[in-house]
């Protein structure tokens, strides 16, 4: 009833603790939320915003069966939703036996929100009504927001934010009722947190968010986006999430990094052996060398040669592998989602002060020349992506 591969679910819960399995929703009951089939510690390649980078090979090569990216709702306006690249790919990903994550991106970070009873709050519900058919129960979960507490005015990061969420989250339960009852097979979530690991983060509007997790028999957890300047600060969104949730809640965490890290780094000095063996000046900072692989793109071995000769890159080597190990080791895990894939708005205008996800990134096609083999070349991350999809 829940998807296409039951005997994953039980292989999964079968490898958590007693006590996971044991809090993992079991029951036939529409007032719950149900498990979700394989989605018990997966590891899922998140696009965000560039679902049409999607390539099959790829996916394939990285052992992957889960697929996350967002669909931005003014878009519903601009015509069929089932039409827009966003829908169709993660559709047809659903439909090529992948499980899919879709995450519904409510800008409103230049205007304000609207109003309960209000017109723009019926436009806003009208735009859910064309997009909502097409999803609903063909992908495995959909995200309720993408990053509410970034993508909003800052001075309405209050109960503002809260009521119109809410308002939302209601208004999809309904529809997914009407549509599918109990026997739907997608999952809903509400997210995703950003910085828990900041205490001036956990607002009175976040408490109540989780509140409203907890206290919505149709949702079936929350989800979180640890962006970390530090490994250690995953640990807080953790310490906050689990003693807020029911005990058959799970949590998604469909973006995570070391980009506060790695942007700490980007002024460094290259190592003497890197600016000897390439032939570059030694005072080369580290952003100067990735412009210069987006201006030319490197081979995959100098680009490998590049990272692991800086310390405090190698120094994270293990962060996806210890990463899940700290999610996973929760019992608590739905599906987690790492950068997939390099895009065009990463390496626009790179500096120094650049936010740098390239770094993230499982393939690198824009500072590693292909393979010639209609796909990307793979980044570093793509051996530990591919040995976790094993465990």
């Amino acid at each position: 009833m829940w998807g296409r591969l039951p005997i994953v679910v039980l292989g999964a819960l079968l490898a958590l603790p007693a006590s996971a399995a044991a809090t993992a929703p079991t029951e036939a009951d529409p007032e719950r939320p149900q498990p979700v089939a394989g989605a018990y510690g997966a590891l899922a390649a998140n696009f965000n915003q560039n679902l049409d980078a999607v390539n099959d090979r790829e996916l394939r090569l990285s052992g992957t069966d889960w697929v996350r990216g967002f669909f931005p709702m003014p878009a519903a306006d601009d015509g069929d939703p089932a039409e827009h690249f966003a829908i169709k790919t993660i559709v047809g990903l659903s439909d090529r036996g992948y499980h899919t994550i879709l995450s519904l991106k409510f800008p409103y970070n230049k205007d304000s929100f609207p109003q309960p009873g209000s017109a723009a709050m019926a436009a806003e519900l009208a735009r859910l009504d064309r997009v909502l058919p097409t999803v609903l129960g063909t992908v495995d979960i959909i995200t309720i927001g993408n990053e509410p507490f970034i993508e909003s005015l800052p001075e309405e990061r209050d109960e503002r934010l809260n009521v119109f969420y809410e308002t939302v989250a209601r208004h999809v339960i309904d529809v997914r009722s009407a549509q599918c009852s109990e026997a739907c097979g997608t999952a809903l979530y509400m997210g995703a947190l950003n910085r828990l690991d900041l205490p001036d983060r956990r607002t009175p509007a976040v408490e109540r968010w989780m509140s409203f997790v907890r206290e919505t028999p149709q949702i079936a957890g929350v989800d979180i986006h640890p962006h970390l300047p530090d490994p250690a600060a995953a640990q807080p969104f953790l310490d906050y999430i689990l003693p807020r949730m029911r005990p058959d809640q799970t949590f998604l965490v469909t973006e995570f990094s070391l980009v506060w890290y790695w942007q700490q780094h980007l002024r460094d000095t290259v190592s003497p052996e890197y600016a000897d063996s390439y032939g570059i000046a030694p005072d080369t900072q580290v952003w100067q060398v990735i412009r210069s692989a987006i201006d030319e793109p490197f081979s995959e071995r100098q680009w490998h040669d590049f990272l692991i000769s800086n310390p405090w890159f190698v120094e994270q080597s293990d962060f996806l592998a210890d990463q899940l190990r700290l999610y996973r080791g929760t019992g608590r895990l739905a599906v987690a989602g790492y950068g997939f894939k390099q895009d065009d708005l990463m390496v626009q205008n790179f500096g120094p002060t650049k936010t740098p996800w390239l770094l993230n990134s499982v393939f690198a096609p824009y500072t590693v020349r292909s393979r010639g083999e209609a796909m990307s070349a793979p980044g570093f991350w793509l051996d530990g992506f591919r040995e976790l999809q094993r465990h």
